[in-house]
């Protein structure tokens, strides 16, 4: 990451509709593995630059964190974001390894209601593809780096895109590639929900 300041308090995790609710999947996984890595609070707070309060409203499901402090918690328990993606729905045994369809894609919340869904089966291979939407509005805020390369496909909307010094406006069917250690940030300044179809190799994030 080359952000290194504290991140700034947590949103609230937001009340969704029926056909987009989800189970607080991701604050049980964060707790689960950073125990299982004998680590306290305080430990994951210090290596992931954040705050042991803010971590503590992640665990407990009371918000949902921001990208960037994602990516540091996964780096600093030694996993990637794809780590903490669930699901409710069962891969069918014909399907597993190969095909994900739309009703069991594993997914990750953030704060704003931004939303990943992983559109590539686990375990992952060689890359990793995404399914990103961004509502009006919502902004990766923090620049944050990784190994490997990545591309997307502006598939509605509009969109927002900082790579190292340089500053990209996106609209739909506009496509992008970068190195992933560039420090990037992106988000939606438009009035519409934003699409955006990743490709990550490899799966670094």
């Amino acid at each position: 990451m080359s952000n290194s300041s504290k991140m700034p308090p947590a949103s609230s995790a937001p009340t969704q509709d029926s056909a987009t609710a989800e189970p607080h999947f991701l604050g049980t996984r964060i707790r689960g593995l950073r125990k299982r890595r004998g680590m306290t609070l305080a430990e994951l707070a210090q290596k992931s630059e954040l705050t042991a309060g803010y971590i503590s409203q992640l665990e407990r499901n009371l918000a949902y964190p921001s990208i960037p402090a994602l990516f540091n918690i996964a780096r600093s328990l030694g996993v990637t974001i794809q780590w903490f993606f669930a699901s409710e729905g069962n891969t069918a045994p014909e399907d597993n390894g190969v095909v994900v369809r739309k009703n069991t894609r594993m997914s990750v919340h953030y704060e704003d209601g931004i939303v990943d869904q992983l559109l590539t089966p686990q375990p992952n291979r060689q890359l990793e593809m995404l399914h990103s939407r961004f509502p009006p509005g919502t902004y990766s805020q923090q620049s944050y780096s990784h190994e490997g390369e990545e591309a997307g496909y502006l598939l509605s909307g509009s969109f927002e895109l900082w790579v190292g010094e340089r500053y990209f406006q996106l609209s739909e069917g506009d496509s992008f590639s970068f190195s992933s250690q560039e420090p990037h940030r992106y988000g939606n300044p438009g009035e519409v929900d934003a699409v955006v179809i990743w490709v990550i190799t490899p799966p670094s994030f």
